[in-house]
């Protein structure tokens, strides 16, 4: 993975549950069919819409509930590049780094619209807005958490400095 995301906006509110992004029905399936029915709760038919790196922005405490990591795997599989929200749950966001999937907290998410088309560098924490030309700061991954996300997550990271 590289250190910068490009996609569109797509726009969610706060509050967003690993069950919406993740219906536990599908908990059992393969990871391809999981990611076929992520975020099909909040917006249906959204896997099919999005487009391969877009990207979700969100409120306030996205992902609480269930420390399963089928939420990111959902996400990841679904072809999301990432997610920007004002805040996270807590073991979601780590089970993002677990995974090797792109969480960065944005304070101001209310100026990304839905559609608008940005690049997010992880290593540096701007979000460039392509759409208006404005460039703004988000939460900046340190170095070690980074080289877990460019890794794909922390098994191939530990796979890679161990030599395996």
């Amino acid at each position: 993975m590289e250190s910068q995301i490009r996609g569109k906006v797509w726009k969610f509110g706060d509050d967003i549950n690993t069950d919406i992004i993740s219906p536990g029905e599908y908990m059992d399936a393969s990871y391809e069919e999981i990611g076929k029915h992520a975020m099909e709760r909040a917006y249906p038919g959204f896997s099919d819409a999005i487009e391969k790196g877009d990207i979700i922005v969100a409120g306030e405490n996205f992902g609480p509930g269930s420390s399963r990591e089928t939420a990111q795997i959902a996400l990841l599989y679904a072809g999301v590049g990432g997610v920007i929200a004002k805040s996270f749950a807590r073991i979601f966001f780590r089970n993002c780094i677990n995974v090797g999937f792109p969480a960065v907290t944005f304070s101001e998410t209310e100026k990304l619209n839905q559609g608008d088309e940005i690049i997010v560098d992880l290593q540096n924490g701007t979000i460039e807005n392509l759409t208006t030309g404005q460039t703004y700061h988000g939460s900046r991954l340190p170095d070690h958490v980074l080289s877990i996300v460019e890794d794909g997550g922390l098994r191939n990271h530990l796979k890679r400095i161990l030599g395996k």
